[in-house]
This record gives C-alpha cells, structure tokens and sequence, in this order.
C-alpha cells in the first residue's frame, strides 16, 4: 500500500477470479459501472474460512484512490496486526504443553 491517497494503489489484475482461490488476508476489489455514470466499488477480504465485504462505495467519480485507499490501508494494518496475534497465541499455546 502506498503511504499517502495521493499515490495510486498498486495491483494485480485477476480476471473471472473465483474468491475461494484468494490468498489469506488478500482484498479483492470490483467495480462496476453505476447508473450515475460513476463507479460502483466494492472490497472484500479473504479471511482463513471465508470471505466478508468490507465496504462498498456507489458511484464514485473520476480517480476514487483517495476514498478507497484508506479503508485499504487500515484493513491491511488489522489483519496483519490479527495474524500476528494469533501466531503468538499458537505459540504461547505450544509452549505451555510442553
């Protein structure tokens, strides 16, 4: 992820992508072309068992990077704070059986 709105967000293009195929912790974004003439955008993330909408944004205008790119960023910053977690947990969990 780019430190700042201002810069573009950088990506990997994936066409007829089925979300059960997505790596852990990975967001995947769609758009559609809106009634308005905008974008309608929408990111999920792929979790361990499942994949869950984090946002959707209707009819966005022009270059959205500045209205997407935080919810990105703060998503990315809790699933790693999350995996980290949960590693410790695991191996507080091994150490305490042996």
């Amino acid at each position: 992820m780019p430190p700042h709105p201002t810069q573009p967000i950088h990506t990997v293009w994936i066409t007829d992508v089925e979300p059960e195929r997505l790596h852990p912790g990975s967001i995947l974004l769609s758009w559609k072309t809106s009634l308005g003439d905008g974008m309608d955008v929408a990111a999920h993330l792929r979790l361990a068992s499942a994949e869950v909408l984090l946002a959707s944004w209707p009819d966005l205008h022009g270059d959205w990077t500045a209205v997407v790119h935080p919810t990105l960023h703060e998503v990315i910053g809790l699933h790693t704070a999350l995996s980290i977690a949960t590693d410790a947990l695991q191996l507080a969990n091994h150490l305490a059986t042996r």
